[in-house]
């Protein structure tokens, strides 16, 4: 985003702006707020700037995070509520304790009996309400703590069932054991959930070996900031100031 012969937009991060960022993989959501918080106090020669996110990504995903500063944070209880738009990859016939790359294959299955026809009369079945249990790794509090510490601990924690909408699941390439995919969803769905459910549904097993998030609402990846152009700005581009 912002080539050359784009003029640079002006931001009033004070009284309340929103950022479209493409997190680089390995960053969690909350290192790219601090970031962009710690250069703001700079820039800004303030003490404190609120700045927040609407919607996690792990840190192995990359893709779209909005950030709003300032009075715009009022707003992010209504961002995080939009469906979203996910690309990636599924593994098949193998399972981890995260259903995604965090941690290490605990389990293998056979995938001999897996074709195409099998994949595409399968991805019907998860399209429309569904009844989705979160992973164990993942930030939800139970007891006022949250259950990826207590998996971490090797500690098992009954997860309660939640209602999901996946709006469209399609297959987008084959090359097994790799299956690549795009889903449009409903606020709390758990794509590494989605994978592991579909690698049963396969009768074998499955984990998330890629993901990138390309929509939040109208809000779209090819509008995004990429991190390093976006710190520049920051650091370099007059802007607002009170």
């Amino acid at each position: 985003m912002n080539g050359d012969d784009v003029p640079l937009p002006e931001y009033d991060f004070i009284n309340g702006a929103t950022l479209l960022v493409d997190k680089p993989e390995g960053w969690t959501s909350f290192d790219v707020v601090n970031k962009i918080r710690y250069r703001l106090k700079h820039r800004l020669k303030v003490k404190k700037i609120k700045v927040g996110h609407a919607g996690t990504l792990d840190p192995m995903a990359t893709g779209l995070l909005i950030i709003c500063t300032g009075k715009a944070t009022k707003q992010l209880h209504t961002m995080q509520g939009l469906d979203k738009t996910y690309t990636g990859t599924i593994t098949l016939g193998a399972t981890t304790p995260s259903y995604d790359q965090e941690t290490a294959i605990d389990e293998t299955f056979p995938i001999d009996h897996i074709d195409a026809d099998l994949i595409e009369r399968t991805r019907q079945e998860f399209i429309g309400e569904l009844s989705q249990v979160p992973p164990m790794f993942s930030a939800i509090k139970v007891d006022g703590q949250p259950l990826y510490k207590k998996a971490r601990k090797g500690q098992s924690v009954e997860v309660q069932p939640r209602k999901v909408v996946i709006s469209s699941f399609d297959i987008t390439n084959v090359d097994i054991p790799a299956v690549d995919f795009q889903v449009s969803c409903s606020k709390g769905t758990y794509i590494r959930s989605l994978a592991n459910d579909f690698g049963k549904a396969l009768q074998s097993g499955a984990y998330l070996s890629a993901l990138r998030r390309t929509r939040i609402g109208s809000f779209h990846i090819e509008n995004a900031w990429n991190l390093d152009a976006l710190i520049e700005f920051l650091e370099m581009s007059p802007i607002k100031e009170e």
